[in-house]
């Protein structure tokens, strides 16, 4: 059983080594599946629990979005694992007494599952020549792509993207993109690309013009890229500046 341990702290280590050699931002992600019914409560419950943020100014920040299908994802720098421990809303907590209890039960009601888990922003796939950064002035549309792989995969489909982004380089696309990594928290391994745009017109266009811009060729880059995956999955969805904070 000793060893059996071990070997299991060994592996996680590694995993974790890995993900942060290809990558320099860890986020902590926190996410609801609000139920269809429950979306105009839950809206307003994430809008009087930010206010009482910048009331009661806990430490830390997040960015929100929202997906098609109800996800609610609050995006937050992560240091190192040792973050995870912290009770960030302790000193919030007490301040409101039972109001924050309350508003913690009201959320619950909205939702069937919620859940939190780690990615990695890759800057070495990430296609941002004029610097990363996740969010855009005026952008705050979203495409999500997940691409989904198996464990002895991933060497292939990492190479793939590789070749993605050196033919977006090759042209000078301006359709930019990052690429963050699923890790601690995720069972089903996956890259996800996120593309910013005005608003779902904007981001067609710019779509259509990047597919003629990139050419024929771009058959053969991207094909290599869905013989490594697993599966894949596109989602909408808005960053939500009102439901974001940070701490004073």
């Amino acid at each position: 059983m000793k060893s059996l341990k071990t070997i299991l702290i060994i592996t996680i280590l590694l995993c974790i080594s890995i993900n942060l050699s290809h990558a320099q931002k860890m986020y902590l992600v926190h996410v609801d599946y609000v139920n269809p019914s429950k979306l105009m409560e839950y809206n307003k419950i994430a809008k009087d629990f930010t206010d009482a943020c910048k009331k009661y100014n806990p430490e830390g920040s997040w960015i929100t979005a929202v997906t098609s299908d109800n996800r609610y994802m609050y995006v937050s720098p992560l240091e190192n694992f040792a973050e995870l421990d912290k009770n960030t809303f302790s000193d919030m907590a007490k301040a409101m007494g039972d109001d924050f209890g309350k508003m913690f039960k009201d959320f619950n009601t909205c939702y069937d599952k919620h859940g939190d888990f780690v990615i990695t922003l890759d800057e070495s796939l990430s296609y941002m020549p004029e610097g990363i950064t996740q969010t855009q002035e005026g952008q705050n549309y979203r495409k999500y792509y997940f691409i989904y792989y198996k464990p002895q995969d991933q060497a292939a489909l990492r190479e793939a993207m590789k070749g993605v982004k050196g033919l977006f380089s090759e042209k000078g696309s301006k359709e930019y993109y990052r690429v963050y990594q699923s890790g601690f928290g995720v069972i089903n391994s996956y890259y996800m690309v996120a593309i910013s745009a005005k608003d779902e017109a904007d981001s067609s266009i710019r779509g259509k013009a990047n597919d003629e811009l990139l050419g024929e060729g771009a058959k053969d880059v991207f094909g290599k890229v869905m013989s490594a995956a697993a599966k894949f999955e596109e989602v909408s969805g808005w960053i939500r500046p009102d439901l974001a904070y940070s701490s004073k």
